[in-house]
């Protein structure tokens, strides 16, 4: 896929058009269609990516989309730190509680 191709696919997953995408960003209309045929501006890459939480290099396809890693905090074998000090069991059961809590009374 080229960039423009993978940014119509990051805006479809939005509910975006490629026309409202342009609009939200204030391009003018076919400005990202340009995108097929010439080299994207870099500035403008970064903004989108940062946009659609993927890297640059993941626009011009470079790299894969990473999948964001999910852990259940309730598994017994998984070791969690935080600023490079291991977190107590303890601890751990005491942000559960927390986080159950907080989840509760949304």
């Amino acid at each position: 896929m080229n960039t423009y191709e993978i940014i119509k696919e990051l805006a479809k997953e939005k509910g975006l058009s490629i026309r409202q995408l342009e609009m939200n960003f204030g391009y003018s209309n076919g400005y990202l269609g340009s995108w097929k045929r010439q080299t994207p501006n870099s500035i403008e890459l970064a903004r989108l990516a940062d946009y659609f939480g993927v890297s640059v290099d993941y626009l011009l396809g470079r790299e894969e989309r990473e999948t964001p890693k999910h852990v259940d905090l309730s598994e017994n074998d998984t070791v969690f730190s935080f600023d490079g000090k291991e977190i107590s069991k303890e601890t751990m059961r005491k942000a559960i509680a927390i986080a159950k809590a907080l989840e509760e009374n949304k």
